[in-house]
């Protein structure tokens, strides 16, 4: 700090060094260099290059390290409040000249801050005494009472605490400034292990110092600076620096008197620095630099103390000064001189010089100590190895010194010894009861240095042999082993890397390597042709190596293979000129010489020109057989090859006429070749007339041309397509459709142009759009079946689990086969007699499996039912859930049951056929109550008219299509089917049947209409056969319960869900049947309604046996309320989404979108509300009629009273197919067109 100034100033930071890569791989050199300039500060830093990494070092399976012990309760801070003041009070003591021993009471160390602090609290010594309350004070200690303690912590607090504590309140107190001399009271003493702070017994004379003497007048007036006491001014001394004062027992380390001549305070003779040692850095401190330091937050690293052989003389001055003072060492410098010269070959030459220099001195001053020892009479000795004894036993009782070489011990005192520089100072005992304890005799020490001076003085011995062996001084070349030893012989004896020993080095790397390589050379010729290539040497390089062998000052034995190779080579070099020189010579003769040449193992210059003429020779053979008539025919990247390698040859009019003619024919080859490749790329393909002709002119080229034989191999497949072609249009049959398409992916692949293959496309895509029609036709919209899965039998329909997987597996799209179902193969397929037997003998497998199925559905519980039966078969409806409750319905066909909001249900005002008279609300039997799941009716069941129009298109393809197939199967099925419908609807009892039926109808139609009642969008007009006979007729009684008569239209409230309300007023009075069938009429209806229900298509006469059963049997109540109910949830659900639509719209007014087509706005709702399974599949019917043209179902017959109609009663009820008024079997000539067993010829 500055003088007057407040504010702290950091002492200026140390040196820091940044050495180079090559200074840092040299640490002891780098120190040694910067040594001038760091030892000046006492500490320097050195940063380490950037990218260094310490290596990792340690042993792992062989380190051991002992942990330094931290005593947790030692970290509070009432325990370091402890050591403080034990430290204190230790230090009093050391500087009376008396070690601090702390006493033990009762078995444990007394506490002697505790017993202080005590004492105060129980207000002083004095008080204490005064009251006698020291049992009191040995009971807070926490010792037993009884056995005097008191009185005994008195006597310990007088010896020890209490001249500390009056010296600490500045009392001046005379006491005994040897408290613990007495042996008899320190056997209850312990030292204590708190680091004793170096004291000096105050000297016994009263002499002034130099300056001391010159300050006497003022020295009242002067305190030390250390403990700000002005006492003992005898002591006090004086700074010729700063004019501070010290007492000499006060400074570190204490003086033991006052010095003489100039002396400086600590604080001028040391200039003070700091550093921060980071990560990876190295901090280095001199000797004799006093330092100290702690940590920033966490850290972990180590301290190395080395030294330097510089270093050893300032130790042992540091030793001695330690000995003055009476200071404890840090090691024992004789033991560390001793180890060394114990293992003089681990030394290198400067530090065996360093060692014997200070074991000289050593070996001197004990030899004078020992003879001390003789003339005082001691003459008792003993070995002692004092390396294995702890410090503190080994310790001078005077000097503190540790002893190694000799100490002096009593047998009468064995507690204490002495070093031999204080004899006088062990105890008081006879000459004759002291001993010498020494470590080794004075026979041993002369030999340790003997040893030292021998590996000081080995390497001059060494530098010698040396310098002989390199310099060949005697006219001898050494051998390699000989120069290997004096190599390994540096290394054993660790000599310095000098230059002597690096010329040694690179003498023996520089031999080793001819060696080697000579022995390379050797071997290179007994190897031959099968050596390593790219090992040889030129002859030039083989002289020079012949000359560095000779240079070398070793002997090599190889010299004498090296020159006989180079003899041969020389040899070999004269035959080859000779040979060059009379060209043109053979080829034989010269290719006899390039080999003998590789054989050498060395490269000669004549060789390389003996090479060029054997491979222009080789070349122009090669081109010979290319090019001649009888040769295979080369490809163009030989010829292209063979021009690369002629450049490369030795020139000559030969290889130029061999050159132009390669270079003609690969130019028309590649002409040619590129013409064929326009013929196989283009995309206008060219007839095969002009490709025979390319081909055929080619063939003249004696090149193999890749494109020529590609375009070859195109033109054999186009014609044999054009005879695969030839073949399938003049068979027996109509060509398949999937071999007309395997025939059009081939002809469009060839690179040919093929007349024929526009007509088999246009074949094909005609067939395609026939089988499109009639998959609109058939399939409903996103239908999971196939167009011939829909037209053939359900052969598997007896398994209700296997149809119902196989259904779902189609909903999933993992189910593609279209034949599975019938067993046929690809190649049955094209047979149509196949598909026919097949197609019967599904029928027969269908009706057997649904009668099977019908009888296990018909096992399972109702839903309806009001308590079910435990049963292991349960119905499941499409979405895999079992339909319960109220709303689930029953196929009239399999009789399993679903849920109605999962499948399409009926309407049940809706008819499938048009009439133009309203059916009667109350004929309950021509309701549309007849329901068929989605596993039954798979398709949309086309009219047979608009089959019959499929058909007609079909005979004017001239290919054949499994599904065409199919459909003629179904459609004579159908026709057949109808035959025997109309048959049964023809009979007596029938007839008589269907006639009370129209009369009841016609009944219930005459009965009084105030008023027209209200059309109802899904009531159509009834069929003729629900018509009457337009007379009033009585109400018929039966139909209505306790005769009230039907509510009249007008009485229901006109609006959206009037007709349902209608209906569903109806239901409490429907009654039936209002037919009795016998049991001989209804089993064949029943039959036939079933085989009716299986076809895929839809038939009048299947609707007339419908209503005549339904007339046979009471009305089926649940069924028509379940579909009211779900009747009215769709129309309610379609006004909800009409609304919603509706106010969409309106938003979008309101924002004034542009670009919205109102007439499709003003559709959306209309198109909601007529949302559902019959609005999609009127949908379908409408996308059907734009795409076949109009060919819709055949408007309805005209209705007739007339009596024929009465009397037969079959013909009105069936409709007749599209403008033919004739009876029904004109039919028959439009299904069964004749096929033609040999189709027509047709040129393609």
């Amino acid at each position: 700090m500055e003088p007057g100034s407040d504010d702290f100033l950091p002492p200026p930071e140390c040196p820091v060094f940044e050495p180079s890569w090559a200074e840092f791989r040299d640490p002891l050199g780098y120190i040694a260099k910067i040594r001038p300039i760091a030892e000046k500060s006492g500490i320097c830093k050195i940063r380490p290059p950037a990218d260094w990494q310490p290596p990792f070092a340690v042993e792992v399976d062989n380190f051991r390290f002992t942990p330094r012990i931290q005593r947790l309760n030692e970290l509070e801070a009432q325990t370091r409040v402890k050591l403080n003041y034990l430290d204190q009070i230790a230090k009093f003591w050391e500087i009376q000249g008396s070690s601090l021993k702390i006493p033990n009471v009762e078995r444990r160390i007394l506490d002697l801050y505790s017993l202080s602090k005590i004492v105060v609290e129980e207000g002083g010594y004095e008080a204490i005494c005064k009251d006698r309350r020291w049992a009191r004070v040995a009971q807070r200690l926490n010792y037993p009472p009884g056995k005097n303690i008191g009185s005994l912590l008195r006597s310990h607090y007088e010896r020890i605490v209490y001249p500390y504590e009056m010296y600490q309140s500045g009392a001046n107190l005379v006491c005994n400034t040897r408290p613990f001399d007495n042996e008899e009271k320190d056997k209850e003493y312990k030292p204590h292990s708190i680091p004793l702070r170096q004291s000096v017994q105050p000297s016994k004379f009263n002499s002034y110092g130099r300056r001391a003497k010159r300050l006497q007048p003022d020295i009242e007036s002067y305190v030390c600076r250390m403990c700000s006491r002005g006492d003992e001014d005898d002591k006090l001394l004086l700074c010729d620096g700063c004019d501070d004062n010290y007492h000499i027992f006060c400074l570190l380390p204490p003086l033991p008197e006052i010095p003489k001549g100039v002396w400086r305070c600590p604080k001028c003779v040391m200039a003070v620095v700091r550093t921060n040692q980071c990560a990876g850095e190295f901090v280095i401190t001199f000797p004799r630099a006093y330092h100290s330091g702690f940590n920033q937050g966490y850290n972990f690293a180590e301290a190395v103390n080395f030294c330097t052989a510089d270093w050893l003389p300032a130790g042992r001055q540091c030793i001695e000064h330690y000995r003055r003072l009476r200071r404890y060492c840090v090691f024992s410098h004789e033991e560390l001189i001793c180890k060394m010269a114990a293992c003089p070959e681990k030394l290198d030459l400067n530090l065996a010089a360093a060692v014997h220099k200070e074991m000289f001195i050593m070996v001197q001053e004990e030899r004078r100590l020992r003879k001390a020892l003789l003339e005082k009479g001691i003459t008792e000795a003993e070995r002692e190895a004092f390396e294995l004894l702890p410090d503190d036993e080994r310790q001078c009782i005077k000097c503190k010194t540790t002893c190694f070489l000799s100490a002096l011990a009593c047998y009468d005192c064995p507690d204490g010894l002495v070093c031999l520089s204080h004899i006088n100072d062990l105890c008081k005992c006879s000459s004759s009861r002291q001993y010498l304890r020494y470590r080794y005799t004075l026979d041993e020490l002369p030999a340790m240095l003997h040893k030292l001076k021998v590996r000081a003085e080995s390497f001059d011995t060494w530098a010698n042999k040396v310098r002989v062996a390199l310099e060949v001084e005697d006219g001898r070349k050494r051998s390699l082993e000989e120069l290997r030893a004096l190599e390994s012989e540096a290394r054993e004896r660790r000599f310095p890397n000098s230059e002597l020993l690096q010329r040694l080095k690179n003498c023996l790397s520089e031999a080793e390597a001819c060696v080697s390589r000579a022995l390379g050379l050797v071997s290179g010729q007994e190897a031959g042709p099968h050596r390593m290539t790219g090992l040889q040497m030129t002859l030039a390089e083989l002289r020079a190596f012949l000359d560095q062998m000779n240079n070398l000052p070793c002997a090599m034995h190889q010299i004498g293979d090296v020159k006989g190779i180079l003899e041969q080579v020389e040899a070999y070099q004269a035959e080859a000129c000779e040979a060059l020189a009379s060209l043109p010579s053979s080829p034989g003769l010269l290719q006899s010489l390039l080999e003998r040449g590789r054989q050498l193992g060395v490269e000669v210059p004549e060789a390389q020109q003996l090479q060029r003429q054997v491979e222009q020779a080789q070349w122009l053979d090669e081109v010979k057989r290319t090019l001649a008539p009888s040769a295979r025919r080369g490809t163009l990247a030989v010829m292209r090859g063979l021009l690369v390698a002629g450049a490369s040859v030795a020139p000559s009019p030969a290889v130029d006429k061999a050159q132009a003619e390669l270079q003609e024919l690969l130019t028309i080859a590649e002409r040619w070749e590129e013409k064929a490749h326009l013929c196989l790329e283009a995309r206008q393909k060219h007839p095969p007339a002009t490709l025979e002709a390319i081909i055929h002119e080619a063939e003249n080229i004696p090149v193999h041309l890749p494109n020529i034989q590609a375009l070859k191999e195109a033109l054999a497949k186009a014609r044999a397509w054009i005879a695969d072609v030839d073949e399938i249009q003049n068979g027996d049959h109509y060509p398949c459709l999937d071999d007309l398409e395997g025939l059009v992916a081939v002809g469009r692949d060839l690179p040919v142009g093929l007349e024929e293959l526009r007509q088999l496309e246009l074949q094909v895509l005609t067939a395609h759009s026939w089988r499109e029609k009639a998959s609109k036709t058939f399939l409903k919209k996103n239908s999971c079946y196939t167009l011939l899965e829909v037209l053939c039998p359900c052969a598997d329909a007896g398994s209700d689990s296997t149809k119902r997987s196989r259904w779902m597996e189609k909903e999933l799209g993992l189910y593609k086969s279209d034949t599975e179902l019938l067993g046929l193969s690809a190649q049955d397929l094209r047979d149509p007699g196949s598909v026919i037997v097949a197609f019967k003998e599904g029928e027969q497998k269908e009706k057997e499996g649904i009668l099977q199925l019908r009888r296990t559905n018909s096992t399972k519980p109702s839903p309806l039912a009001s308590s079910t039966t435990a049963s292991s078969a349960t119905s499941i409806c499409v979405c895999g859930q079992v339909p319960a409750g109220v709303g689930a319905l029953q196929c009239d066909l399999c009789q399993d049951w679903f849920h109605g909001r999962c499948v399409s249900v009926p309407r049940l005002l809706s008819s499938p056929r048009p009439s133009p008279t309203p059916s009667p609300l109350l004929a309950w039997w021509e309701w549309d109550t007849k329901f068929l799941c989605p596993l039954c009716m798979r398709s949309r069941r086309p009219r047979l008219e608009t089959i019959l129009a499929l058909l007609v298109a079909l005979q004017r393809l001239p290919v054949r299509l499994p599904e065409g197939e199919a459909l003629q199967c179904l459609t004579e099925r159908a026709i057949s089917w109808q035959g025997r419908a109309r048959q049964a609807l023809a009979s007596e009892d029938v007839t008589a049947l269907l006639g009370r039926l129209a009369e009841l109808r016609q009944r219930l139609q005459a009965e009084p209409r105030p008023e027209e009642p209200p059309t109802y969008p899904s009531a159509p007009a009834s069929d003729p056969l629900r018509e009457g006979s337009g007379k009033d007729m009585p109400k018929v009684q039966g139909l209505l319960e306790n005769g009230d008569s039907m509510t009249s239209p007008e009485k229901v409230a006109p609006g959206e869900g009037s007709d349902l309300e209608l209906l569903s007023s109806l239901l409490p009075r429907l009654t039936g049947p209002v037919l009795e069938l016998p049991e001989a009429t209804r089993a064949p209806l029943e039959e036939l309604m079933l085989e009716g229900d299986l076809l895929e298509v839809t038939l009048d006469e299947n609707q007339s046996i419908w209503q005549l059963l339904q007339a046979g049997q009471p009305p089926d109540v649940e069924r028509i309320r379940t579909l009211l109910e779900l009747e009215k949830a769709e129309r309610h659900g379609s006004r909800a989404r009409g609304r919603a639509l509706e106010r969409r719209r309106r938003r979008k007014a309101d924002r004034g979108g542009e670009g919205d087509d109102p007439a499709r706005e003003e559709l959306e709702p209309k198109r909601v509300r007529s949302s559902g399974p019959e609005a999609e599949e009127a949908q379908e019917e409408e996308e059907l009629e734009e795409e076949t043209g109009g060919e819709g179902p055949p408007p309805p017959l005209p209705t007739t009273d007339s009596p024929s109609t009465q009397e037969n009663g079959l013909e009105p009820a069936l409709g007749a197919s599209s403008g033919s008024s004739g009876p029904f079997p004109t039919l028959t000539p439009r299904l069964h067109v004749p096929c033609p067993q040999q189709p027509p010829q047709q040129q393609l």
